[in-house]
């Protein structure tokens, strides 16, 4: 595994992670451990008499943790504190969608309260597998590690 230090990060640099499948299993456990039980996610009925929807659909923040766990570049960064995140949930994820996620490092700077570590933000767009429609997106803020902190 390399070992990537904020003096490594480039503005401009751009890459994917791996990709995951949603499973139904994935939307009941959500669901149990969210407390979100919501019809969109739960009702197969209600589904199809009052949505557009062709079936249920993932919880947009269950995408969202799917996304942050993928394996990409970021995940061998010296990662020392997850800032902060926005996102846009921009079209539904059905049980057997598989999903993964586009990085564009936006923004690289030193951080004003730690000198040891620098404030990155991504840009992130996630993204249907097969049929490549944006499904969410947004930022990701971390603060990383600089390597001479590192010793």
């Amino acid at each position: 595994m390399a070992r990537i230090f904020f003096e490594d990060i480039v503005v401009g640099s751009a890459f994917e992670s791996s990709r995951r499948t949603v499973t139904e299993a994935d939307i009941a456990a959500f669901a149990g451990v969210s407390g979100d039980f919501d019809k969109l996610h739960t009702d197969d009925v209600f589904i199809r008499e009052s949505t557009p929807f062709r079936g249920r659909i993932a919880h947009g923040l269950l995408v969202f943790a799917i996304q942050s766990g993928l394996r990409a570049e970021v995940s061998d960064w010296q990662t020392i504190g997850y800032l902060g995140c926005d996102r846009r949930f921009r079209a539904p994820v059905y049980p057997g969608d598989t999903v993964a996620a586009r990085y564009i490092v936006s923004d690289a700077r030193s951080s004003s309260s730690r000198t040891d570590s620098g404030v990155v933000t991504l840009s992130v767009d996630v993204f249907n597998v097969e049929s490549d429609e944006l499904v969410q997106s947004g930022t990701d803020v971390f603060l990383v590690l600089k390597r001479e902190a590192a010793g």
